[in-house]
């Protein structure tokens, strides 16, 4: 039996042109699976962005993408969340939810329970919007199919280690 992990890698770039297609192309090419990605600049003046990626693998994958990304020239540093113990994950969602009625009422009174704001609504729908850890946004989520479902949209995990290491 394989020991596959969910891993949540942060990765520290060169914010240029062509950076994300690369890191990207080593996951595709070598057939990893990316289950969430999250990009965006840190550090203006140095121009730095930070990658997120979230992928499942083996201990011997996970070392191997790690090995790989810190090989590619961009990359000022790639450090592996899971390992280095808790880390803080968070991911923003958003949902809108078709109903009237009693569907409308136990929408609303679900979104109460897990503290997703209404930031849109209409006659006969509502946009929530939630953060929170992947697990309990997808509960949020299998929750409001039955109460009609439209739309998901998701940012993807962001994650930073707890504690006073940086990346």
């Amino acid at each position: 039996m394989s020991d596959i992990r969910r891993h949540t890698i942060a990765v520290l770039v060169d914010n240029e042109p062509g950076v994300l297609a690369r890191v990207i192309g080593l996951f595709s090419g070598r057939g990893y699976n990316i289950e969430s990605l999250t990009v965006a600049e840190v550090d203006a003046a140095e121009r730095l962005s930070r990658i997120t990626v979230v992928t499942s693998g083996t201990p011997m994958v996970i070392e191997q993408i790690k090995a790989q990304l810190d090989r590619l020239v961009p990359v000022h540093a790639v450090r592996d969340l899971t390992l280095e113990g808790r880390a803080v994950e968070r991911e923003l969602l958003l949902v809108k939810v078709a109903g009237t009625g009693e569907k409308r009422i136990e929408s609303l009174r679900l979104a109460e329970i897990f503290r997703a704001r209404v930031i849109d609504s209409t006659i006969e729908s509502f946009v929530f919007e939630m953060t929170g850890a992947v697990e309990k946004l997808d509960a949020f989520i299998e929750l409001m199919r039955p109460l009609g479902l439209v739309e998901v949209s998701r940012t993807g995990v962001v994650a930073i280690s707890r504690g006073a290491n940086a990346l």
